[in-house]
């Protein structure tokens, strides 16, 4: 069995956008959920958080960046190509109920999953706070679809090209010190900037979710490839999560981890771009 690419599109640069027909996974996915792809028979495996899914027209929707081998590859499909694996949906669904007021943090790429999350939140009754962030305006991801589902949207850029001149914990920090009461916070992007609203919600005692994306190879909690330790307990992102309560999660470990297989990956890149470019190397 394959897997149509029903749309492709560059979203902003670097950041691609696929609807991809499967009909089986869109009828059970769940904002939180995620899957594992694999382009070609020597192609690896990798894991992808669901943006966004259609029941109706049996899509899955997945936003990525370019970075490494396996994704540069895939932003170079077109419409009407296939995937040869695309299995999901895997992990639980977030936790979604009528809580009161949640803060949902999208940092970069990260918006895309914390949309599903954002609309869910919202379709529950609660009061919505969205903040999202990048480095740049011309890389902020769906703003207008955040901010359909949103009872306030904040934006932040690095460089201050768009919306506070700063990053999404200046705001979660000016919302929390106004005495606000805020029920939950959700955040989603890397590492980095989810362990610093976890530093930022944890002298106030707010439930704060984090959602891992880690390293995984099969994605059923066979391998182990995903350890991560939350409150001193191991757990496999890809069955115990993905997400999980972030003032308990080991963030140092969980970076350290990810960058065992820089020097591999950077390998399996540059023999990419070798290939594709005809060079004898």
């Amino acid at each position: 069995m394959s897997f149509k690419i029903l749309k492709k599109q560059e979203l902003v640069p670097t950041i691609h956008l696929m609807d991809i027909s499967a009909p089986r996974i869109a009828r059970k996915a769940q904002p939180g959920q995620f899957v594992i792809l694999r382009i070609d028979e020597t192609g690896e495996r990798i894991p992808l958080t669901i943006a966004d899914f259609d029941r109706e027209k049996g899509t899955i929707t997945m936003i990525f960046q370019a970075m490494g081998k396996t994704t540069t590859q895939l932003s170079t499909l077109k419409k009407s190509d296939e995937l040869l694996d695309f299995i999901g949906p895997l992990g639980n669904p977030a936790h979604i109920e009528n809580e009161g007021t949640v803060i949902l943090v999208g940092g970069g790429v990260g918006v895309a999953p914390v949309f599903p999350q954002a609309r869910a939140f919202k379709e529950a009754g609660n009061k919505v706070i969205s903040i999202i962030g990048a480095r740049s305006a011309n890389l902020l991801l769906w703003e207008d679809k955040m901010r359909e589902f949103s009872d306030e949207l904040y934006i932040t850029t690095d460089d201050g090209s768009k919306g506070h001149h700063g990053f999404v914990t200046d705001i979660v920090k000016k919302i929390l010190e106004s005495g606000t009461k805020i029920d939950r916070v959700v955040a989603i992007g890397p590492p980095v900037m989810m362990r610093a609203v976890a530093g930022v919600t944890k002298p106030f005692n707010v439930k704060t979710i984090v959602s891992l994306n880690s390293i995984m190879v099969d994605g059923t909690g066979m391998c182990g490839a995903c350890r991560v330790l939350v409150g001193n307990e191991t757990k496999f992102a890809c069955v115990d999560g993905p997400e999980f309560d972030a003032h308990l999660v080991d963030f140092t470990l969980l970076m350290n981890r990810l960058a065992i297989y820089q020097p591999e990956e950077k390998l399996a890149f540059e023999k990419y771009k070798c290939e594709r470019e005809g060079c004898k190397c």
